[in-house]
């Protein structure tokens, strides 16, 4: 398996982004991968390193960087509770300029990356994310219905709001395939107005809680990480990676 940094051009400038594939020569299913609030990380790296040891070409942007290179702000080794609110509170104004408007510009910048790219097949790609990566994931296949055939989202944030854009209120623009791991402390009003968006919808869908769990359990560098939890994550993203990509 290959693992490299690059450059992606957008509008606003290049993105730094890590890829990681198959190192066999052979054109594989392309995967975008969002992250969370952190960002761009050895964490996230390991992820996409995982998922392209199964056969797909992964590509994990930076989303912030029109603040700089990953990480935008310092960032601990290991991200406890007693370091978090500080690391939030430096990365909060930076994501409140992260828009909907922003994130979709960049969504087809990163789109065309991937698709462009030698180790890449031509077929639709997925879309998967997790945190506020999961409503950024989830804003992309409704934008990009003609690109993105699966959409994963993990500990999802923000994908249930009042907001008239929230993004369980774009679910009917859907087509891809959806598979949704939900913490369990995600509020029991949410997670219904979630399926319910979803069941509307008449997709191909998955919205499970993933029983034990909190906000962030796929993420073994925070407190918040739950082995059992990231384990259900990886027995539920391959297989619906695999039909949706792989089987039609």
């Amino acid at each position: 398996m290959s693992a490299r940094t690059l450059q992606i051009p957008t509008p606003d400038g290049r993105a730094d982004a890590f890829a990681a594939f198959p190192d066999d020569g052979e054109r594989h299913p392309g995967v975008l991968m969002y992250t969370d609030a952190f960002g761009l990380r050895p964490e996230m790296e390991d992820k996409a390193r995982e998922l392209a040891g199964h056969g797909y070409y992964v590509l994990v942007p930076n989303l912030l960087h029109r603040h700089g290179p990953a990480p935008v702000v310092e960032l601990p080794e290991y991200i406890g509770e007693e370091v978090r609110p500080e690391v939030i509170d430096r990365l909060m104004p930076l994501l409140r300029e992260h828009t909907a408007e922003r994130s979709l510009r960049d969504a087809d910048a990163y789109l065309g990356f991937l698709s462009a790219r030698p180790g890449t097949d031509a077929g639709p790609v997925a879309v998967v994310g997790y945190c506020m990566g999961a409503a950024l994931a989830l804003r992309t296949a409704a934008a990009r219905p003609d690109r993105v055939a699966a959409v994963a989202g993990f500990h999802p944030g923000f994908v249930v709001t009042d907001g008239p854009d929230s993004p369980h209120r774009l679910v009917p623009e859907l087509t891809a395939r959806v598979h949704l791991g939900l913490a369990d402390d995600l509020p029991p009003e949410a997670v219904g107005e979630l399926g319910e968006a979803l069941d509307a919808a008449g997709l191909g869908h998955t919205c499970e809680v993933y029983p034990g769990t909190v906000h962030g359990f796929t993420m073994s560098d925070t407190d918040a990480f739950s082995a059992s939890g990231l384990k259900l994550h990886w027995d539920r993203l391959l297989p619906f990676l695999d039909g949706a990509l792989r089987q039609g």
